[in-house]
This record gives C-alpha cells, sequence and structure tokens, in this order.
C-alpha cells in the first residue's frame, strides 16, 4: 500500500476489518461512537479522520490503532519521521507519527508525537489492559490520567493503565516531543 494515499490506505483497511466482522455501517457507527455518514465517507477515502475518531474506530472494532496504517513488514526496517504522513488531532495541535505499526507476534505499536503550545488533547479510555509508555524528548508535557496530574519534563518517562479517560496537554512555553508505545494485552494482537 505504499503507492497510495493514507486516507485511502485508511478507508480500505476499515471496510476490510468492517466486512471481515460482518458489520453494517449502522452496526459499527454503534461499536465506536462514529456516526454512519462519517464512517461512509472514511471508507470511500473522502475524509481523513482525526487521531480521535481512528482511536474510537480501533477500539470499536478491538484492534490497534495502527491496523489501519501499517503495511507488510520486513526483517529491518529503517524509518525517517519526516518521511511518514501524520496524523493530526482536531484542533491540529497534537501530530502523531506513526513509527512502528503493530506487527504479527507482537504487542505493541510506536509513535513520535508533538504537542504544540495550547494543546489539550483528551483520549478516550483504551480496552482494558492497554498500556502506554511516553518518552519526553523536547519541553514537557502535563498527563492527567483519571483524575491525577503528571508533569513529565525532558528526558522522564511515565507508563500509565490507559483504560482510563486521560488528556495530553502543554501549556509550557514551548512545543512537547515524546515517543510513546502502546502495548495492547493479547486480544488486541
Amino acid at each position: 500500500m505504499k503507492d497510495q494515499s493514507l486516507t485511502k490506505q485508511i478507508g480500505e483497511k476499515l471496510k476490510k476489518l468492517r466486512h471481515e466482522n460482518e458489520l453494517s455501517l449502522d452496526q459499527l457507527s454503534s461499536k465506536c461512537s462514529v456516526s454512519k455518514p462519517m464512517l461512509a465517507q472514511i471508507e470511500r477515502g473522502a475524509s481523513n479522520p482525526t487521531v480521535n475518531t481512528l482511536w474510537k474506530i480501533a477500539n470499536g472494532l478491538g484492534v490497534s490503532f495502527t491496523t489501519f496504517i501499517d503495511d507488510e513488514q520486513p526483517l529491518i526496517k529503517k524509518v525517517n519521521r519526516d518521511e511518514i504522513e501524520p496524523l493530526f488531532e482536531e484542533s491540529g495541535k497534537m501530530k502523531v507519527v506513526p513509527l512502528f505499526p503493530m506487527e504479527p507476534g507482537k504487542s505493541f505499536e510506536s509513535f513520535s508525537i508533538t504537542l504544540d503550545l495550547d494543546c489539550n488533547y483528551h483520549s478516550n479510555p483504551h480496552p482494558e489492559g492497554v498500556e502506554e509508555y511516553l518518552f519526553v524528548e523536547e519541553g514537557e508535557m502535563q498527563l492527567v490520567v483519571n483524575d491525577l496530574s503528571y508533569t513529565i519534563k525532558k528526558g522522564e518517562s511515565l507508563r500509565f493503565t490507559a483504560n482510563y479517560p486521560h488528556s495530553y496537554l502543554n501549556h509550557s512555553p514551548s512545543r512537547c516531543k515524546a515517543l510513546m508505545i502502546i502495548h495492547y494485552p493479547s486480544r488486541h494482537r
């Protein structure tokens, strides 16, 4: 799928997964809390989903986030994050670059994330057993998990259980760059 746009790739994978799960657009809409028209637009490649929308769909289908954006993986893969098409949350203040999607037999995926100034990204809870690992490379962020707040600065890392509402905030004077690893329990592989 390397020669097609990310929007089209996401649409094709969504349609394939929906058919494999024998779900109508109405049924999938109910499972993931994304409207039927939006799902249809994504499947046709007419709409590029936001990070939040893609998470809702992934959680509704019980698959990893990168299920929609991964290609078959070679034995060795070198990535340049500047060459990967990023995804953005609704306000455009959080950029997510998928570095290594989940592969067969592996239970994690990794991302580079950038939080611009005044970023307030709120994530819905992930399924039970999902963990996130954050490694701040530049700047600092505030992470709020189930109403508990943590500040993570350059050189610091944090692991948390992600089946609670959580938010990534940047109220510092500069942008924040971090690496994120998401670990899934065996049922999400």
